[in-house]
């Protein structure tokens, strides 16, 4: 077992992989913001359950570059995963056209979703660090 097979690491890499597709799908509600009917989408966060089950993705050829080796897994799109189901949302300003994208909204979730990947990656960054410490490499 290596050193990033722990599952803190692991958590901290689900983390990370639910944050950029949330990210995806929150650039595609910015998107669509003109698009008649269209209603924005969000995702679900993903559970402690399925963050303790996370094991390394194995690399694979074809398609984004990304296989699944368990159905805990949360995929590199936003439509899939099974944390990854987009889920309505319910807000209450929905222009004549059917379209429910308040783009103010929508930058104020991206910005926080940036700024909680960034501290998910830190949080990565220095578990590193304390295990190279550790096992006296650093």
């Amino acid at each position: 077992m290596s050193l990033t097979d722990l599952p803190l690491l692991g958590m901290l890499r689900t983390r990370m992989h639910w944050h950029q597709a949330r990210q995806a799908l929150l650039a595609e509600n910015v998107a669509n913001a003109d698009m008649p009917g269209f209603r924005p989408r969000d995702l679900a966060e993903p559970s402690a359950a399925s963050m303790k089950l996370a094991t390394p993705v194995a690399a694979a050829v074809g398609g984004d570059g990304i296989a699944r080796t368990d159905s805990t897994h949360i995929g590199m799109t936003a439509s899939a995963g099974p944390n990854a189901d987009p889920r309505r949302f319910k807000g209450f300003e929905v222009r004549p056209s059917g379209n429910g994208v308040n783009l103010e909204e929508e930058m104020m979730k991206a910005g926080d979703n940036q700024a909680d990947y960034q501290l998910v990656a830190s949080l990565y960054q220095k578990s590193l660090d304390a295990l190279k410490i550790a096992v006296g490499k650093r």
